[in-house]
This record gives structure tokens, sequence and C-alpha cells, in this order.
């Protein structure tokens, strides 16, 4: 990468790490203190240090919103602050419950029992979250660990979009763009929170700038493979969702070139060979480790993480609710049309640009369907993330078809330009 390009990229970077400094707390979720506590003890604090060390990061950060929404309550911002004792009722529940549980002898695995021992086996297999959580932890503490990891991981996300963009022969200026919508689109704060989510992102990316690169005809099958390897460690179901999306864009890129009587190509077979191993290896090694598996997930959706009894008829209760989800799903977003409208500018600007590309695209992004699918929790707005990708990545691309560009150099079978182009 030349200096002023990643000048620029890295500027970008640091303006977004900055502005995160407004929100050091209040950004985590129930999930948040799983992966705390399982970052804790890979760290070498046993059971109860890490238990206590996440109560407090929680129970500070509740008491720090509780303290935000009375500043501004129009009806109650003049009476005492409640965040102390918000704070100090936190410490007490969970002093006393996960006392309790400990005491009972629920100390097995890496995560604090801040849930039954059924639910907590769902956060004890994904360990590469809170691998990636340790260093940081250890050496500024849990709140401000989670923050630098969060501004890490939020930060790589732009920069690999930024060199994707690149890579398909995007000029600067909007592949530069393509790194700010990153920030400033739900991907941004999404990546920022303590949740798995973000690095998942960053891993999809990753997978994307190895499909691209070998589209350019380069071997970069590898770092396809990597990407998903690393995305099974996060979280294995996303890993096999990713996999099978972009392999099943492999098969309809094949087959729309066999109806026009154009060859496959080396580099599709390629990928399609890669993604359709990850897909089986996933399958096979979560099933070989045991891990939970959709009949689990399943009922912890319909039991409210296990708290009620298991149901009878799952799939039948599950069918039905799926059905009402999309329909509010869909009407949720009717009402405030953004998404949408960026993803059918950005795969028209993604598939008119670069054909082939374009439907890998849109495989990867479609595993936040796939997620929603298997997760029908309509207050979960985080589980269709990946779809912001589009808008991400084709609005740049649109942008790209729009402005008149140089005589372009050697270009691949897929259109992507051979080589190095300038700034990568």
């Amino acid at each position: 990468m030349s200096a002023r390009p990643a000048a620029w990229v890295l500027f970008l970077a640091a303006l977004f790490g900055c502005l995160q400094l407004a929100n050091v707390t209040g950004r985590d979720t129930p999930d948040s203190r799983n992966y705390l506590s399982y970052a804790l003890s890979l760290g070498g604090a046993d059971k109860r240090e890490a238990t206590g060390r996440t109560i407090e990061y929680l129970c500070a950060s509740r008491g720090e919103k509780a303290s935000r929404r009375h500043s501004v309550d129009v009806r109650r911002f003049r009476t005492p602050d409640p965040g102390p004792g918000v704070r100090a009722e936190c410490r007490r529940h969970y002093q006393r419950s996960l006392g309790q549980r400990l005491d009972a002898g629920q100390t097995s695995g890496w995560t604090a029992p801040f849930m039954s021992e059924r639910f907590m086996r769902i956060f004890e297999v994904r360990p590469g979250y809170p691998l990636l959580l340790m260093p940081f932890v250890a050496l500024f503490g849990a709140t401000w660990g989670l923050w630098a990891a969060g501004v890490c991981v939020a930060a790589a996300g732009g920069v690999l979009v930024f060199l994707l963009l690149r890579t398909v022969g995007v000029p600067v200026v909007p592949a530069l763009t393509g790194q700010a919508l990153y920030y400033v689109l739900p991907t941004g704060a999404t990546a920022m929170r303590p949740m798995t989510e973000g690095t998942m992102t960053a891993l999809t990316l990753a997978a994307l700038l190895g499909c691209a690169l070998v589209l350019r005809g380069q071997r970069a099958g590898g770092l396809v493979a990597v990407s998903l390897a690393l995305l099974f460690a996060v979280k294995h179901s996303q890993a096999l969702f990713l996999a099978v999306g972009l392999a099943g864009a492999c098969c309809l890129i094949g087959v729309r070139r066999r109806r026009t009587g154009r060859p496959v190509g080396d580099a599709v077979k390629t990928l399609l060979k890669v993604t359709l191993a990850a897909a089986v290896g996933t399958v096979l090694l979560s099933r070989l480790l045991g891990y939970p598996s959709e009949s689990d997930s399943l009922q912890d959706l319909l039991t409210d993480h296990y708290r009620l009894p298991d149901r009878e008829r799952p799939w039948g209760e599950f069918l039905q609710l799926e059905v009402n989800f999309w329909l509010e799903w869909l009407r949720r977003q009717l009402l405030e049309p953004l998404l949408l409208v960026g993803v059918g500018a950005g795969a028209f600007g993604a598939l008119r640009r670069f054909p082939a590309f374009g439907v890998l695209l849109l495989g990867a992004a479609g595993t936040g369907l796939l997620s929603a699918a298997a997760h029908p929790d309509i207050v979960i707005g985080r589980l269709t993330v990946m779809l912001w990708l589009v808008p991400v990545v084709g609005l740049p691309l649109l942008y790209a078809s729009a402005v008149p560009t140089s005589t372009p150099g050697p270009r691949s079978p897929d259109g992507l330009p051979v080589g190095n182009p300038s700034g990568v």
C-alpha cells in the first residue's frame, strides 16, 4: 500500500477510535458477561475471581446506563442519581445468585455460572472471541480492555473493506468511502459491542478478500480456508452459514456461465472446492466435538434459555414463530427502509461492475438472513448485521462504475484486475 492511501486509511481508523471514547461503557449485552468471564478464566483467574470481576464490570455498566437515562428524564432529572443504587443492587443480586451456584458445585467450564450449565455450554464452544479479548483484558482491565478490543476489531473491519475494494480495482477515494461506510453504518456500532459479531464480520470480509484474490487469478484459497477455520472457533454456526453461502454463490455462477456457453473457470472451481470442504468439515467437526446441535438451539429459543420446560413439538412452534418474525421484520424495514434501499443499491452496484464477485458478496451477506432465520427473535437486531456488507461494499462499486476512469489494465477471466492495483 502506498504511503498516501495508507495514511488516509489509518486516519479514518484512528478517527473512528477517538469517537468511541464517548461511549467507553454501556455497550454490553447479556452475552457480554459470558465472553468476559471466559476471557478472564483463560487469563488465569479462578472461577470465583472471574465471576467477581465480571459482576463488577456488569454492574458498573448498568449503573452508568441508569445514570445516563436519569440525567435526560424530563420528569426525574432533578431527583437524586439512581446509578449508585442500581450498581449496589446489581452486585447484591449476582453475588448472591452466583455464589449459590458456585457453592452448589457449578464450577465446570470457562464461563461464570450466570445461567444453567446447559445454556452456558453454548458459549463454552466459542473460544475464539474470548481468546481475542484475553490480552486486552489482561493489559487494560475489563472496562478499557473490552473497549480497546472493540476499537481494534471495528478498525480492522474497515481496513479490510478498503483492501477488498482496492483488490477488485476500485479507486482510492471510493475505497475510502467504503471504509467510512463500515464505520458509520450499523456494522461499526455492532463491531464495537463486546460480542462475537464484530469478529465474525471481519473474518467474513477476510474470506471475501480471499475470494476476490482468487478471482484475480492469485492463489489465495488458503486465505478463504483460514478465515473459515477461525470463524469456526468464534461461532461454528456462522462458519457453516458462510461456507454454504459462498458455495451456493459459486454454484450459481457456474450454472449461469454454463447456460451462456462460458467455461466455469478455475477460480470458481477452486472456491467451490474450498467452501464445500469447509462446510462438510464444520458439520463433521462440530458433531465429533459434541457441540450443541440445532435441536439444542431450538429449545434454547423456545424455552427462554432453558428457563421453561422443553417443548414437546418444537418444530411446529418454530415455524409459526418464523412466519410471524419475517412478517414483522419486513414491516419494520418498510417503516424505515434504509437497509432495504442500501442492499438494493449495493447489490446493483456490485453485480453491475463485477457480477461474479457481486454474487459472492450477496452469498456472504445472506448469512445475516440465515442467522435470523435460525434464531427468529425480533429484539436481536444484530443477527442481520451481515446484510449491511452489501451497501458497505456495493455502494462504492456503484460509485466507481459511474465515475470515468483511465483505460483499464489486464483483466482476469472474471473481470477483475490482474496483478497489484495501485495502492494495494
